[in-house]
């Protein structure tokens, strides 16, 4: 009986045998450590992008929407004034307005508060139902009301004056609805732009008092990001005006800041700011001022006043002068009425 011993052959590695594997070189680990550092500095530069739109995105919604206390008080609460709630349209028929008409008697005589941007019809650091309290003892009714971004009861975006300015004539038609015969017009800061932008649509009105004049464009835009300068960069006017009419509808363009600041007005104007003003630059007021053809067009450039503050700091000052401008707008109305009454009676 024969054994058969078997042997073990050697696996060979030519034809027909298992593939070899190639094995890549790794790249040297400097190139690795570059290629690293370029896709983190990639990654890091789109977050700052992102970061800088959302940032500029977000100064533009608080400039559509920005924050607005609700009402307080009322004239009755806050200086023992007889008022009713009154509703009425917007000239161009969009919404409703809401706010207070405060009679003086049988006067003939209204005045229409215009508040400013982040207010309502209170603005209390005016301060307004002590403005009312003073024009009602001088036999003037007083309307106050709210703007779209400030109404209690359906907000809407801020326009810089393009849609406000229409508000403010639906206010100025009511004034004139009540029998009202002369008509002024008392602004704070976008109020007052506001009041002016009105102004180019209407004739509704006998005189301003403009305090603190703000008027929205690519300058004072500008002006107003200044404290932001701590942050190069970061705080765009092109990325803002880029997102201000997707928040509020409305392009910086569409306001007309230059007219606003270069047309004559029929009416006479009582121009009132602060060189320390850091929201409104006071030649804004000196630039519609020196535009001004009627006689009775006034300027008072007060030193070291700041924003909407001068009311405040200068009290007897301030109520000298709007009392005399309001005095010299009954005489010329009068001396118009006069003149009228003249020409219908030949």
């Amino acid at each position: 009986m024969s054994t058969t011993v078997l042997t073990p052959t050697p696996l060979s590695w030519g034809t027909g045998s298992l593939p070899a594997i190639d094995e890549a070189p790794r790249a040297p680990l400097r190139q690795r450590i570059a290629r690293a550092f370029a896709v983190t500095a990639i990654s890091v530069a789109c977050a700052v992008i992102l970061l800088i739109f959302a940032f500029n995105g977000y100064i533009a919604w608080l400039l559509a929407h920005p924050p607005v206390a609700a009402l307080n008080s009322n004239p009755m609460t806050a200086k023992n004034l007889a008022y009713a709630d009154v509703t009425f349209p917007s000239a161009d028929g969009a919404r409703e307005t809401h706010g207070w008409w405060i009679p003086a008697g049988d006067s003939t005589r209204t005045v229409v508060l215009s508040h400013g941007f982040g207010a309502n019809r209170e603005e209390y650091w005016v301060p307004m139902y002590d403005l009312a309290d003073m024009l009602h003892g001088l036999r003037y009714n007083v309307l106050m009301f709210d703007y779209g971004y400030a109404d209690p009861v359906h907000r809407t975006p801020a326009t810089g004056g393009r849609l406000e300015s229409q508000q403010l004539i639906g206010a100025l038609q009511y004034a004139r609805e009540r029998g009202t015969d002369e008509l002024v017009v008392w602004g704070f800061s976008m109020g007052a732009g506001t009041a002016l932008q009105a102004a180019l649509h209407t004739g509704l009105i006998d005189g301003m008092i403009l305090d603190s004049t703000f008027v929205p464009s690519t300058a004072t835009l500008a002006h107003n990001l200044k404290p932001f300068k701590v942050l190069p960069q970061i705080v765009s006017v092109d990325l803002i005006r880029l997102f201000l009419p997707l928040w509020s509808g409305t392009y910086l363009d569409q306001i007309p800041a230059k007219e606003v600041e270069s047309t004559s007005y029929d009416f006479p104007l009582l121009l009132i700011h602060g060189t320390a003003d850091a929201k409104a630059p006071y030649d804004i007021s000196e630039r519609i001022a020196s535009s001004q053809r009627n006689p009775a067009s006034q300027l008072w450039i007060v030193p070291h006043a700041i924003h909407e503050m001068i009311f405040r700091t200068h009290p007897q000052e301030y109520v000298a002068r709007a009392t005399a401008f309001l005095q010299g707008v009954d005489a010329a109305k009068a001396v118009r009425l006069a003149e009228k009454r003249g020409t219908l009676s030949v």
